[in-house]
């Protein structure tokens, strides 16, 4: 399966709360709620198109309880919700052992190695959604096959950031690019090999 990460981020990079202020999960962060007020419907397809697309579902521990708790609620709502609980998801975690949001399968232990397993399978997309600490750790681990940004036309000066100040280089080649009459911005990328430096 191909590793795909999908994440609306701003134009600095940050990829915390694009839905809203949430305390339990974000303590203290109160620049959320950054992309609703600049969705329009045709983003907002462009979203579900990606989410309606894959195989299966890889998430981290906290994305993963705030969407059970969202979207496992509308299962059938024809959106988001029918898209995600509808398919396999991986949920990486050492805490949680008995997941209620069917069908889950939890990864712990050599989370490499059942990463690697799942991109063997043939065939098929693994999509990471959310899941900011998960998705920076794939690309560290050298996972991704493709990188999905969703770029937003507004500056928020602090928060979690997808990418970290310092790590691995990676070459990207530009596969697909939207603009969406917000001056939302969709920026799909391969990832392989390493850059070249003049």
């Amino acid at each position: 399966m191909k590793l795909t990460i999908s994440l609306q981020v701003t134009l600095d990079g940050v990829a915390q709360a694009n839905g809203g202020n949430n305390q339990e999960m974000d303590p203290g962060f109160t620049r959320g709620g950054w992309a609703l007020p600049l969705n329009d419907g045709e983003a907002v397809q462009y979203i579900l198109d990606t989410w309606q697309r894959p195989d299966a579902f890889l998430l981290g521990r906290k994305t993963y309880g705030l969407f059970e708790k969202y979207w496992g609620a509308r299962s059938d709502d024809g959106g988001f919700g029918e898209a995600i609980s509808s398919k396999p998801k991986y949920l990486v975690s050492t805490t949680v052992t008995e997941p209620t949001w069917e069908p889950t399968t939890v990864i712990s232990g050599d989370i490499t190695a059942r990463v690697r397993e799942l991109k063997a399978q043939p065939g098929g997309e693994l999509l990471v959604v959310g899941s900011a600490a998960l998705a920076r750790w794939l690309l560290e681990n050298e996972l991704v096959d493709e990188l999905n940004l969703i770029q937003f036309p507004v500056i928020i000066g602090e928060g979690e950031r997808l990418l970290p100040e310092r790590g691995l280089d990676f070459a990207l080649d530009l596969i697909e690019s939207r603009v969406f009459g917000t001056g939302i911005v969709g920026l799909t990328y391969s990832v392989g090999g390493r850059p070249e430096y003049a």
